[in-house]
């Protein structure tokens, strides 16, 4: 961002109550937040130039005083197997994150980022090959929905914050996004219908726990045992399966809600009957649903994904011990559907010219 831009105040992450301070602050009646809240996160104005219930002269003074988060599409592929659209998105200081619109029956899902990059290290993720950039701000996140929303003219009715970045290593942000995204002024997506993946930061799953927050908490679980998780999850060096058991039981405790496993099939690594055993002692005591993912290969490492049979073999044990589970289906495989796939082919290329 250039000195400009940093010295301005971030608007579209101001709460309505912040908001309605920032308008006394200006002189103006409290009614003009709600205006402005509403044209940035129900009408999803591109720009204060939108806004055209409000005055010029305030127009004008919003313009000088705020930084006004509008990310740019600079890419948007289309899967011709299933219309998934991939989306990278440029923001303000030149990065660029990168977002999933996705078609269910059930209505219209969007995976976002949280980061630009990633430092948790997953062997099998092409989001953290480059280490992390910086946090997203909660317009960033936000807007990633807004422009989506705008390029399909589309409700969106389900989000999922499990794209490029770990959402708890950018914790405040997160949670003040989640309020926003799910508050009654602005897009109120229910909170049932928002899931929030982790790696497995013990600390922060306990804190967002006590938010008593109505979301679905996803564990990228993809080992059973400490000693294999480590060679896939550096993070795993430093929380074990325990203590990662022992939050999982306290979130639903606290908030009533199941918890996902995320576990991402590995060829020869992680896909065996053991494994699956393994896997069916640690679902066992805990209310817990598991999304079996076949992996999606990346030429950076040597994961393989596993063969149907054995990907239908190990949800056929885990069904047989009443676990419930799915195979996710697979979205967006042909446009680099993976996550960090898509920015890390762009930044490859920018360097290139």
């Amino acid at each position: 961002m250039d000195k400009n831009t940093l010295d301005k105040t971030d608007i579209k992450s101001l709460s309505l109550q912040e908001l309605k301070k920032e308008m006394e602050v200006l002189g103006e009646k409290g009614f003009r937040a709600a205006q402005l809240y509403e044209w940035m996160h129900v009408k999803l104005a591109r720009s204060f130039g939108e806004m055209t219930n409000l005055s010029k002269a305030l127009r004008e003074k919003c313009e000088e005083r705020y930084h006004y988060t509008d990310l740019k599409i600079l890419q948007v592929q289309q899967s011709r197997l299933d219309g998934t659209r991939k989306y990278l998105f440029e923001l303000s200081d030149g990065n660029v994150v990168e977002s999933v619109w996705m078609q269910y029956k059930h209505g219209n899902s969007v995976c976002i980022s949280s980061q630009v990059g990633c430092r948790m290290g997953c062997r099998f993720c092409a989001s953290t090959l480059d280490g992390l950039e910086r946090n997203l701000l909660p317009s960033e996140m936000l807007d990633q929905i807004y422009a989506i929303t705008a390029h399909t003219g589309e409700r969106v009715s389900n989000v999922v914050v499990m794209g490029t970045g770990e959402p708890m290593d950018n914790y405040d942000n997160l949670l003040k996004f989640l309020r926003m995204l799910t508050d009654e002024n602005g897009l109120h997506i229910s909170q049932r219908n928002i899931t929030v993946s982790t790696c497995g930061l013990v600390p922060r799953m306990k804190q967002l726990a006590e938010e008593k927050l109505q979301i679905t908490l996803a564990l990228s679980l993809h080992a059973t045992t400490d000693e294999k998780r480590k060679k896939l999850m550096p993070i795993a060096n430093k929380y074990s399966i325990d203590e990662l058991m022992e939050a999982c039981a306290y979130y639903f405790d606290l908030t009533g809600r199941r918890i996902t496993f995320e576990y991402s099939l590995v060829g020869g690594v992680n896909d065996t009957d053991e494994d699956a055993r393994e896997l069916i002692e640690l679902a066992k005591p805990l209310c817990c649903h598991i999304n079996l993912i076949p992996v999606n290969p990346i030429k950076e490492r040597d994961y393989v994904q596993s063969e149907d049979g054995r990907i239908q073999a190990f949800k056929n044990k885990l069904e047989k011990n009443k676990i419930n589970c799915t195979i996710r289906r697979e979205m967006g495989r042909d446009i680099d559907g993976a996550c960090g796939q898509l920015r890390r082919r762009h930044i490859k290329e920018e360097k290139q010219c």
